[in-house]
């Protein structure tokens, strides 16, 4: 990063992935969840939100690595919501929801990446 002002937008995307991250999981719990309270719909939710928990920890350190891996985590909640609002009519809201809360996070996720990632500068590549 070139500047202070880099390293304060970088935090500020930190921040937002990780508010987006535990939206997205109360999101998930509570659309699962609001139609049954079973044992079976419990242990349902909670193997499907385990690939936004798992990673949380590395995300508040800020580890490049882990937020590159989660760019591939929220595909399936984003391809989860779509179909849940074509064939469930009576959990659109919920999808929406989701949907928007998935995008929202992979567009975070993006951004922090690009701001925080390492270019080479001229002098240290060597000609051939």
């Amino acid at each position: 990063m070139s500047t202070a002002n880099d390293a304060a937008t970088a935090t500020s995307f930190r921040t937002a992935t990780v508010a987006l991250t535990c939206a997205l999981i109360g999101i998930v719990y509570f659309g699962q969840l609001s139609a049954d309270l079973s044992a079976g719909r419990w242990l349902w939710t909670a193997i499907i939100a385990m690939p936004l928990w798992l990673p949380l920890p590395w995300l508040i350190r800020g580890n490049r690595f882990t937020y590159a891996a989660m760019t591939l985590c929220v595909i399936p909640y984003f391809v989860l919501s779509v179909t849940e609002a074509v064939a469930n009519p009576a959990a659109r809201w919920w999808a929406g929801l989701c949907l928007i809360c998935a995008l929202a996070l992979f567009v975070v996720l993006i951004a922090y990446l690009r701001l925080t990632r390492v270019t080479s500068s001229p002098l240290s590549r060597t000609e051939s």
